[in-house]
C-alpha cells in the first residue's frame, strides 16, 4: 500500500502531473457530492420516517388534524411535505388531494435524485483523463525509442511508462469507488421515492375512510 501511495505521489511530479491534478480535482468534487447526497438521503430522508408516520397516525386517530398539520409542517423532508399537502387538502375531492401530492412530487422528486447522475459522469471523466495520460506516456516512450540518445533512452522510456501507468491507476482509483457510491445513492433515492408513494397512498386512503 505504501508503494502504491508513493507511486501515485510521484505521478504528481512527473510530466503527466497536469492530468493527475485534474483527476484529483474531479475526485474532490465527487467526494463533496457524495457526502451531501449521503447526508440528505440516508440521514435526513432515511431516518425517522417510521416514527414520523406513527406521530401523524396518532393525531389522526385522535381527530386532531391541526396538530397533525403543525407536526408535519415542522419536518423539512420530502415525505413530510407530501403529508402536509394531503392534510391541507383534507375534505376536498380525491382528485384535488392527488393533485396536491403530485405537485409535491414534482418539486421534491428532483431534490431526491439531484446530482446523482453527475457522479457517474465525473467517474467516467476521471477514467478518460487517466487514459489521456496513458496515451501521453506512451507517446513519451515511443519518442524515447525513436529520438533520444542511447545513453538517455532507458530513463526517458521509464519516465514515459511511469506517466502512462500512474495516470491510468489514479483515474481508476477515483472512478471505481465513485461508481460504487453512485450505485448506492441511486438505489437509496429510488427507495425514498417509493416510500413517499407508499406512505402518501396509505394516508390518502386513511383520511378518506
Amino acid at each position: 500500500m505504501t508503494q502504491l501511495f508513493n507511486f501515485i505521489i510521484e505521478g504528481f511530479t512527473s510530466p503527466g502531473s497536469a492530468v493527475m491534478w485534474m483527476i484529483l480535482l474531479l475526485g474532490f468534487i465527487i467526494l463533496a457530492i457524495v457526502i451531501e447526497r449521503f447526508w440528505f438521503l440516508f440521514i435526513k430522508c432515511g431516518t425517522g420516517s417510521g416514527s414520523f408516520m406513527a406521530g401523524i397516525s396518532k393525531y389522526l386517530k385522535a381527530g386532531d388534524y391541526e396538530k397533525a398539520i403543525k407536526y408535519s409542517s415542522s419536518m423539512n423532508t420530502p415525505l413530510a411535505k407530501a403529508v402536509t399537502a394531503i392534510m391541507k387538502k383534507r375534505g376536498q375531492s380525491s382528485k384535488q388531494v392527488q393533485k396536491g401530492v403530485d405537485e409535491v412530487f414534482l418539486t421534491e422528486g428532483p431534490k431526491v435524485t439531484r446530482n446523482i447522475s453527475i457522479i457517474n459522469i465525473m467517474a467516467n471523466l476521471s477514467t478518460m483523463l487517466g487514459l489521456t495520460g496513458t496515451i501521453f506516456g506512451l507517446m513519451m516512450a515511443f519518442n524515447a525509442i525513436a529520438n533520444i540518445p542511447a545513453a538517455q533512452k532507458a530513463a526517458a522510456l521509464a519516465s514515459g511508462i511511469a506517466v502512462a501507468m500512474s495516470t491510468t491507476l489514479f483515474g481508476l482509483l477515483v472512478a471505481l469507488p465513485s461508481l460504487f457510491a453512485q450505485g448506492l445513492l441511486s438505489q437509496k433515492s429510488d427507495r425514498v421515492m417509493e416510500e413517499m408513494d407508499e406512505k402518501t397512498t396509505k394516508l390518502i386512503n386513511l383520511i378518506e375512510e
